[in-house]
């Protein structure tokens, strides 16, 4: 689903190129950045579904900057906020903040400096937009656009829906000469729809872009010595950063002191830190390029780091598309990084009871089941993962190459008699149990539940006892993956579909995936043959000198550069000011206040 852009004045686009490479050193767009930018300077309202790292925050802050009238930026974490702030400060771009996590006179020192018209771009979060006082008084400025950024978190069939951005939708009743921009990496087609009914109207364009991440290296693995697996894994990436996302916070803190008694220096990062403690590990995070984070969900959105290499779950997220935006976090500098989940049959059950002790309408408990199932599809799949993905998203792609089952497809074997015992199970108990109760019945247990329905005296009963439950169960959920079996989303009842018929029948077999333990090639490696040409040894010393100059200013290391930029610079080596203009990422601003220090670093390393 894709719009056309309106067609722009080539002086204006013009003008936004010469921003683009003076302001933020880049040559030239990245793909579709220039037909989204067309549309928005072109005035009208826009959806915009970009994957992580496509550089869909550039698509705003360029017209922002070059247009007339203030910007207001919607964003859901105070970190994120002061990530986007601190970047544009560091290109010399104006932009503020106000958000409950600074001091009140720093809220009204930017105030007045976007009251007064000297910044163009002010972020803030949907709950202070939304106060009475604040909305009367951007109604007397010159509001030329809002940008919702993670724009899903107003649908309610998305995966990370917040109450908070519900309000939003009036934005265009209050502001009728405001443009609306809304933002996303994560929002299959009925989230999209909810998104453009909600916010923009009907004349709004809609792009949507290819979701693919082919420089991530995807892995699903069977949970097994969970902690052991997780050390070799953070072992093999020693020196580099990642994220381990954990179910509890508990379970964060183990993993941490677990990781860091092993030589891996890691931090726990969760809701019940206080905001001090959160605050100070999302900075030393930031800044330190040998730490990693064990988290859970709470270190989410707010992080906008180019050079994470891994992302690591210990546990299964909710959806495919929270595990997508979570594995996302790697690599959005381009370069080879990984993603590895260890998936256990215990994992889904856990995250039910989760979602039946919800609060919320039982609409939105169903749509939580259905996601959960469709991730669990994912895991126990035998296809490409980023086809999988894709498909998930309404797009098609041949296989990647890059995942676990295409580098080394799983081992099938026949498991044709045992899924017609399934089968059987399923229909003689009528087809109203989920796959626990039918495991039971399989594997002959005596209960309680079993003898009150009568079901020992099933044919199927006690058919599969010389089979493991965990058989069992990962037999049933390949089952439904294969679509042999329909399980429904709102509680799990195991009914036959067409293809189970056929099976039952004997017109046609079924092939189980094996669960074993496989191998997969270091992402290390292909991260050196990715930096072939660049000087190791000046490589180190300008990412030491990076450090260096963060630490001095307060800010990230890739504030100061990217790893992009300085890999650029170790391949070009400049010898002087005009030759580092020409380093990717180089703009006036950093140019003036960066060139005479990393020219020096090139120059005693020659």
């Amino acid at each position: 689903m894709r719009a056309q852009a309106p067609a722009s004045n080539p002086t204006t686009i013009g003008l936004l190129k010469a921003r683009l490479e003076s302001v933020f050193g880049f040559k030239a767009f990245r793909p579709g950045q220039e037909e989204i930018i067309s549309a928005m300077v072109g005035g009208r309202n826009i959806l915009a579904v970009m994957p992580t790292g496509a550089g869909k925050s550039l698509c705003y802050q360029l017209p922002a900057l070059a247009g007339e009238g203030l910007t207001i930026v919607v964003s859901p974490l105070i970190a994120l906020i002061d990530n986007q702030v601190a970047q544009l400060r560091s290109v010399g771009a104006p932009a503020e903040a106000v958000h409950s996590g600074r001091l009140r006179e720093d809220n009204v020192a930017a105030w007045r400096r976007v009251a007064s018209g000297e910044t163009r771009l002010l972020y803030m979060s949907p709950e202070r937009l939304m106060t009475p006082r604040m909305m009367e008084a951007l109604e007397r400025l010159n509001v030329a656009r809002f940008v919702i950024d993670e724009a899903h978190c107003i649908s309610q069939w998305g995966h990370d829906f917040r109450p908070d951005y519900l309000g939003l939708g009036i934005l265009r009743e209050r502001f009728p000469r405001a443009r609306i921009a809304a933002f996303t990496a994560t929002a299959d087609r009925r989230t999209q729809e909810d998104i453009h009914s909600r916010l923009l109207g009907p004349d709004a364009a809609v792009f949507v872009h290819r979701l693919d991440r082919p420089n991530i290296e995807i892995s699903i693995e069977p949970k097994r010595d969970a902690q052991a697996r997780l050390l070799d894994l953070a072992r093999e990436h020693k020196g580099e950063q990642g994220i381990i996302y954990c179910l509890s916070r508990k379970g964060t803190e183990e993993t941490a002191d677990f990781l860091s008694a092993n030589g891996v220096k890691t931090l726990a990062y969760h809701a019940g830190l206080d905001a001090a403690t959160r605050a100070e590990r999302l900075d030393a995070f930031l800044s330190e390029p040998d730490l990693s984070i064990a988290a859970t969900i709470a270190f989410g959105m707010g992080i906008d780091k180019p050079d994470i290499r891994y992302v690591f779950h210990l546990d299964i997220p909710s959806s495919i598309e929270a595990y997508y935006q979570e594995i996302g976090r790697a690599g959005r500098d381009g370069l080879p990084s990984r993603a590895v989940m260890l998936f256990g049959a215990g994992d889904i059950s856990r995250r039910m009871r989760m979602i039946d002790r919800n609060d919320g309408p039982e609409h939105a408990r169903r749509a939580e089941q259905r996601r959960l199932l469709d991730l669990a599809a994912l895991c126990e799949g035998d296809g490409c993962r980023q086809q999988a993905i894709l498909k998930h998203f309404d797009q098609e792609a041949p296989p990647c190459g890059n995942c676990d089952n295409c580098r080394n497809p799983p081992t099938l074997s026949d498991a044709s008699a045992q899924a017609r015992l399934a089968l059987r199970a399923i229909v003689e108990s009528g087809e109203t149990y989920g796959a626990s109760y039918i495991t039971e019945v399989l594997r002959g247990a005596d209960t309680e539940k079993v003898r009150a329905r009568g079901h020992e005296a099933l044919t199927a009963y006690g058919g599969g006892a010389g089979e493991p439950a965990a058989f069992w169960r990962s037999l049933l959920r390949q089952l439904v993956v294969k679509h042999f079996v329909f399980a429904d989303p709102e509680h799990g009842v195991l009914t036959i579909a067409e293809k189970g018929n056929a099976l039952l029948a004997g017109e046609i077999d079924f092939a189980m995936r094996k669960s074993e333990p496989r191998t997969s090639r270091r992402a290390k490696a292909a991260i050196a043959a990715d930096v072939a040409g660049a000087d190791p040894d000046l490589l180190q010393a300008l990412k030491a000198r990076r450090l260096e100059l963060a630490r001095e200013r307060g800010v990230p290391a890739y504030v100061v550069f990217s790893d992009r930029t300085l890999i650029d610079m170790a391949v070009k080596k400049p010898s002087n000011t005009e030759e580092f203009s020409a380093v990717f990422g180089v703009g006036a601003a950093k140019l003036a206040e960066f060139a005479d220090e990393f020219l020096a670093v090139i120059a005693s390393t020659a």
